[in-house]
């Protein structure tokens, strides 16, 4: 059982942390996207961060069936390779965007690529304390809680990582590198 259940102190500090990574990881993503590195090729990236979103899914759907079996450990296992992933990702398309030009989208359905790139965008930052509180509760022991927020907190996360394959797939073609 986790110090954090019985130490309130411990507990305010990572709520206070996940807080401050809520507000701190879009924060950062939006000044990073501001600098410019000259000179380094990332451009084999996107295809590679595409398939992390695409791992991602997969093993999020490994961990709900995981669960429904009342295997917690692979359920464990598979959420924190999510989240081990997801963070790659995020490291992975903000070197990226650092190190190339923005691409734009040439194809025939704008709106519909528009609609799930913000849709993307939006929930990946609303995803974050989500997700973050939801494994909070679970390390406490607060399963009662934790599966009210996975109510929430799983299909947003599933539809963010699926949403990144597809923004990926149907921007790939206009990539200047392709």
């Amino acid at each position: 059982m986790s110090t954090m259940l019985t130490d309130p102190k411990k507990l305010k500090n990572a709520k206070i942390a996940i807080y401050a990574a809520s507000i701190a990881i879009p924060v950062v993503v939006a000044i990073l996207f501001g600098v410019k590195v000259e000179g380094v090729d990332l451009t084999f990236l996107p295809k590679f961060y595409a398939t992390i979103n695409g791992v991602t899914a997969v093993y999020l759907i490994m961990a709900l069936i995981a669960i429904k079996r009342k295997n917690q450990m692979a359920h464990r296992r598979y959420i924190r390779l999510s989240l081990l992933l997801s963070l790659l990702f995020l490291v992975c398309y903000v070197a990226y965007h650092m190190t190339s030009d923005p691409t734009h989208y040439g194809g025939s359905n704008p709106g519909l690529y528009y609609f799930l790139l913000i849709s993307h965008i939006i929930l990946s930052i609303a995803v974050v304390p989500l997700v973050l509180f939801t494994y909070l509760f679970a390390w406490q022991g607060n399963f009662e809680k934790h599966k009210r927020w996975t109510r929430f907190a799983w299909p947003l996360w599933f539809y963010v990582a699926v949403t990144g394959v597809v923004v990926y797939l149907m921007i790939a073609p206009y990539y200047s590198f392709s």
